[in-house]
């Protein structure tokens, strides 16, 4: 992806649908939306442990990025996540893996590595943590935001204009 493509979080819940494979009770989808870093996702069942994330219509998609804080979460911080994407839960494909050794802030996790437009058409986007620093069993993601292109029009640029009468007859709606 284009170091200085401009991008604009699209996993708000106008765009997706979130879910989560396990959550213990007030430790869920709210607090790994709501922009604190002090509230997070603690799973409750075995590994993996999973997030979905199901747009309203065919999205794109760049980048996933998690707040994972492993001084203050020890061995409920993930030691390894998979990125998936499809268009349900049962046709997802890997499409990011990335092992992550006491991380600290925010890792970003490339969804199109490898593929020139830099952005992946998808309905679903599943990340789930494969496991964790010091066998831990349950994790604590605390923030997640997902990433798409901005359009033009979305940094404030203007569309062009048709410079013939061919193209102006279809400029505006009659």
């Amino acid at each position: 992806m284009p170091a200085t493509r401009a991008l604009r979080e699209v996993g708000s819940v106008d765009q997706a649908v979130w879910s989560l494979s396990t959550a213990k009770p007030g430790n869920g989808v709210e607090q790994l939306r709501d922009g604190d870093l002090e509230t997070y996702w603690q799973s409750d069942g075995p590994q993996p442990h999973k997030i979905n994330i199901q747009f309203h219509r065919k999205t794109r998609v760049s980048m996933v990025e998690i707040y994972t804080d492993f001084k203050k979460d020890e061995s409920y911080t993930p030691a390894s996540v998979s990125v998936r994407a499809g268009t349900n839960f049962h046709d997802n494909h890997e499409v990011h893996s990335q092992e992550l050794s006491e991380p600290g802030g925010w890792v970003k996790l490339p969804v199109a590595a490898g593929n020139d437009c830099g952005f992946l058409r998808t309905y679903f986007i599943q990340i789930a943590v494969l496991s964790c620093h010091q066998n831990g069993r349950d994790t604590h993601i605390r923030q997640i935001r997902v990433f798409s292109p901005a359009d033009p029009v979305t940094r404030g640029e203007q569309l062009p204009t048709f410079s013939t009468a061919e193209f102006a007859q279809h400029a505006t709606i009659r």
